[in-house]
């Protein structure tokens, strides 16, 4: 659901991340040539991102890379503390392109507080374009009253290459190496640096017992992170406070010693004052705070009655660790620092990560309710999995299951998953596979010239890779592809299953209903013209069909489609709407409007509460109005697995329709605007952040959009080129 005036709060993501305050790494010259990126710097968007030897000085620049088709945006970005004062802040740089179209690239320049973008520059309307040298440019902006992160990047839309060297930042013409680091608004947690250089945390043998210690201190410490006063007003930096207590709670003897070194430690934050204000949990919550772990625990007395107490006198308002993104609601996990120059961050570092997930997840997802596992459980199960990772896959392959037992299409490892890429395969198959009817089918050729090399046609099946069952190979991989649901699961699969280190596979298929055996030669990623679920391209997004039927498809639709649209197709007998994709402009209520006669309730959301962490309550309704003119003909809405997110709350838009018939398939699932995680080792990873429902409480996550009517491709379709779905929707019109 993720609406177009929030391009920049969705894909690029609000965090707030530390670094040096000594020394900015603007020049990319801090580099690791095992890392793809300068220290420091990190992803947003689709793109190819790297550090090139192409540079403006000394030896390495930035560098973004487009797909071959531009579909999308890549920027490579670095975040500072906005621990500075001043009135205007200026960012220069350096870039160079070569052969950018259908976008434009730039330097950029953000700056973030309370939970949204203060102020913001990217150069768009400067339509840098085509292939220039090196050239230095400038943006300069007001430098904005409560400002709590600055981000530096280089951006590039469209088709193309960009290149990136030498960024410069000052406030009020002084540079940033010169500038004093201010504890603004009380952020005393900005200026803790003592284990930057790691946690020193020497770990005993993982028995039972010190496991379920460090289970209620997981639980203790999340607790204090978003409800106690002094947490929440950046005092400490609650990272490093878990350093300075683990050494002496490892020694706990025995539970009382256990209970009696926490108590020491909430008392160390002063003592608590009674809130007037706290809110007792609404009846009405779609979901509660749970805290029979408090309640029910094995603890002490004592440690009981301090932890209730926690609870009772919990923060109110502003929080240095969480908000809501403005008009929406999802949550804003804020100040958290991804440790992105620690790829495989020490014992101490990684069991940090765990308790980050744990309890931004047990306090702020709104689906944790949804879930197959008790969430209660996982903590416990996952400290043997982090601490005793013993590389850096290990490392990212325990945060990948860990996400995918939340259940959601929108998580997974979005960013600094380096080892797992490298395990997956640097090779990649000239052909686009999907799971059609249970079988891995071939469907198109990323180039079609490598046909006849390729020696596969469209329609054949692969059953084994390298001697094993494609069933075999799902059960063993299928845990470290996170999904809302089991359709969705197969779709992120397909991608890589013929995905190797090496350059060829042996493969067996079907041709004919014929057993085959061949060898598959695969090829480097930047050889292949790879798509992930759909080929993109610039044809018009609506045109009539034989039988006065309108057809429009979502994957390329623009505003200015809209009004031709409805005048055009206002006498048609039906329309096809196609939302098998992602839709390229936000229309549930420019086009879904036309599609009702009265203003019509068709969702509405759950969000959290920081106030009181672990509540969600229902929004009200949102309608989609009537406009003018009504269209009196069939409604089809086709989606499938493909189908996902704004695809999704597109597809509930035009269900409200009064003539509307969906068919296809299960959706992804995942709906909600998303909220950004970022975990030491640079990991970063998102949830959806609100609840989506129909308007009588029904749950889309993880079910997705239920079809009317289920319509699903068969391999004889693929083989011979039809459309089934496209054939099932003409005929429900002409019917």
């Amino acid at each position: 659901m993720d609406r177009t005036f929030l391009f920049l709060l969705i894909f690029f993501g609000i965090s707030c991340t530390a670094q040096s305050s000594v020394k900015f790494n603007l020049d990319f010259e801090e580099y690791n040539t095992k890392a793809a990126l300068a220290e420091g710097w990190f992803k947003w968007g689709n793109y190819e991102l790297g550090t090139d030897t192409i540079s403006h000085t000394a030896k390495y620049s930035g560098k973004i890379k487009s797909d071959q088709n531009g579909s999308s945006f890549g920027s490579i970005a670095y975040s500072i503390p906005a621990n500075y004062n001043g009135s205007t802040i200026e960012l220069t740089g350096f870039m160079k392109i070569k052969d950018v179209e259908g976008g434009f690239a730039g330097i950029l320049l953000r700056v973030d507080g309370n939970g949204t973008t203060l102020a913001f520059d990217n150069m768009q309307n400067q339509n840098i374009t085509g292939t220039r040298d090196w050239a230095q440019y400038k943006i300069e902006l007001p430098y904005p009253e409560g400002a709590e992160n600055i981000y530096i990047a280089g951006i590039l839309v469209g088709k193309g290459e960009a290149w990136f060297d030498d960024f410069e930042m000052s406030i009020d013409g002084i540079e940033l190496h010169e500038l004093k680091e201010m504890e603004r608004s009380g952020y005393k947690a900005n200026l803790d640096k003592e284990f930057d250089s790691g946690s020193n945390i020497a770990f005993p043998a993982l028995s039972d017992t010190l496991i379920g210690n460090l289970e209620l201190l997981g639980r203790v410490w999340g607790l204090l992170k978003y409800h106690h006063p002094e947490v929440a007003k950046g005092n400490y930096n609650w990272d490093y406070e878990l350093f300075r207590m683990l050494p002496d709670y490892l020694k706990a003897q025995n539970p009382i010693d256990r209970d009696r070194k926490l108590i020491g430690w909430i008392d160390k934050y002063g003592e608590l004052s009674d809130c007037d204000t706290c809110k007792p949990t609404s009846l009405e919550a779609v979901v509660k705070p749970d805290l029979d772990w408090i309640h029910h625990g094995s603890m002490s007395p004592g440690l009981k009655s301090k932890l209730e107490r926690v609870y009772q006198t919990r923060n109110q308002g502003k929080n240095y660790y969480i908000g809501l993104v403005s008009n929406i609601g999802n949550p804003e996990f804020r100040n958290e620092n991804p440790y992105p120059n620690k790829e495989y961050p020490d014992k101490g570092f990684r069991l940090l990560a765990l308790y980050k997930y744990w309890n931004m997840i047990n306090y702020f997802y709104p689906n944790k309710h949804l879930m197959d596992k008790n969430w209660n459980q996982t903590l416990k199960e996952y400290i043997p999995k982090f601490i005793n990772a013993q590389d850096e896959l290990e490392y990212e392959m325990a945060a990948l299951l860990i996400i995918g037992d939340i259940q959601d299409t929108h998580a997974n490892l979005w960013g600094g998953n380096n080892a797992l890429e490298a395990w997956k395969g640097k090779y990649y198959p000239p052909i686009h596979v999907r799971f059609i009817e249970n079988r891995l089918v071939v469907t198109d050729y990323y180039n079609p010239e490598l046909k006849d090399v390729v020696g596969l046609e469209v329609g054949d099946f692969i059953t084994n890779i390298n001697g094993k069952p494609i069933e075999d190979i799902i059960v063993k991989i299928g845990k470290y592809y996170p999904a809302s649901n089991e359709p969705t699961r197969l779709r992120d699969i397909s991608a890589d299953m013929l995905r190797s280190n090496d350059k060829e596979i042996a493969i067996d298929y079907v041709h004919d209903e014929k057993k085959e055996t061949k060898n598959l030669v695969l090829y480097p990623r930047d050889s292949l013209d790879i798509y992930q679920w759909y080929r993109r391209d610039d044809e018009s997004s609506y045109k009539l069909l034989e039988n006065n039927i309108g057809y429009v498809t979502l994957k390329s639709i623009k505003e200015a489609d809209i009004s031709n649209i409805r005048e055009i197709f206002k006498n048609t007998k039906g329309i096809i709407i196609d939302i098998r994709n992602y839709p390229s402009t936000f229309v549930p209520f420019s086009l879904g409007s036309y599609f009702v006669s009265t203003p019509t309730p068709f969702v509405k959301f759950s969000n959290g509460n920081v106030d009181n962490p672990g509540e969600f309550t229902f929004t009200d309704n949102i309608e989609i109005p009537s406009s003018s003119e009504t269209y009196h003909g069939k409604l089809v809405v086709l989606v499938n697995e493909l189908s996902q997110s704004q695809a999704e709350y597109t597809a509930m838009a035009f269900r409200a329709g009064d003539r509307t018939t969906i068919i296809g398939s299960t959706t992804a699932g995942a709906d909600g605007n998303v909220s950004t995680i970022f975990l030491p080792g640079g990991l970063r990873t998102m949830i959806s952040g609100i609840g989506v429902y129909y308007p009588d409480g029904t749950e889309t996550q993880r079910i997705g959009i239920v079809p009317d009517i289920v319509v699903r491709p068969t391999i004889n379709g693929v083989k011979h080129g039809r459309d089934e779905l496209m054939e099932k929707a003409i005929e429900i019109i002409n019917d």
